[in-house]
């Protein structure tokens, strides 16, 4: 599957979870079911992948991202009331890390899902 039409089956079945569960519940319950969503449609999920983060080629810390899709996109989910600056970055530094290109935040905790779509490097948006 192509990333474009990968990122699109991934929303979709984002907004399958919260028709199921609203707002309230625990991080990891959301997890849970996208990953059960993702799995039903064919899509490869690895869930809390430990990942190494390098500085000067030593390891310095690790990370466990909440879930990987297909091997090419990494899931940031949140079950806050609103999203922060701060959680974009730290996707965008999981990114960095892994050298993968493609992100979603998604936060399942506000009145309505929220789903921003994060990139490694940045993207210039076109004014045409």
């Amino acid at each position: 599957m192509e990333i474009e039409s990968l990122i699109k089956a991934i929303i979709q079945c984002a907004y399958n979870v919260r028709t199921h569960l609203a707002a309230g519940f625990l991080e990891n319950v959301y997890q849970k079911a996208l990953t059960i969503e993702l799995k039903e449609k064919g899509i490869n999920a690895d869930t809390e992948i430990p990942i190494n983060v390098y500085y000067k080629s030593e390891i310095v810390g690790q990370f466990r991202a909440d879930i990987i899709v297909e091997g090419e996109i990494i899931i940031e989910l949140k079950a806050v009331q609103h999203l922060l600056p701060i959680h974009e970055t730290q996707l965008v530094n999981y990114l960095t890390a892994t050298h993968t290109d493609h992100g979603l935040l998604i936060n399942f905790g506000g009145d309505r899902i929220k789903i921003k779509r994060k990139f490694r490097e940045y993207k210039h948006k076109n004014n045409a």
